[in-house]
């Protein structure tokens, strides 16, 4: 592998490495767009932390958002992790 992908690999697995940030990817990828008080619903988890993870991903182009009046809505706009979240699924790593 290239150094500069082998950089934008390592770019991509360090911005989702969180397992909140995998469960809002799975959630984005089965429901087209959601607002962050529906993914916290979802996620039971507080609106504070759910919102750093989503700025964080919006801020490194993982995710785009869109506001309408008080709501802000949340869509994959990097499809392509779902390969990588399909791979990790079928990873069979001993975690101990």
């Amino acid at each position: 592998m290239e150094y500069d992908k082998a950089e934008k690999a390592a770019f991509i697995l360090k911005t989702i490495a969180h397992p909140v940030r995998l469960r809002i990817l799975e959630l984005l990828d089965c429901n087209n767009r959601l607002s962050v008080s529906e993914i916290c619903e979802k996620l039971n988890c507080e609106q504070s932390l759910t919102s750093h993870h989503l700025s964080n991903m919006k801020l490194k182009g993982i995710l785009s958002s869109q506001r309408e009046g008080k709501n802000i809505f949340y869509s994959l706009k990097e499809k392509a992790v779902l390969n990588i979240m399909s791979c990790l699924e079928d990873c069979e790593c001993n975690m101990g």
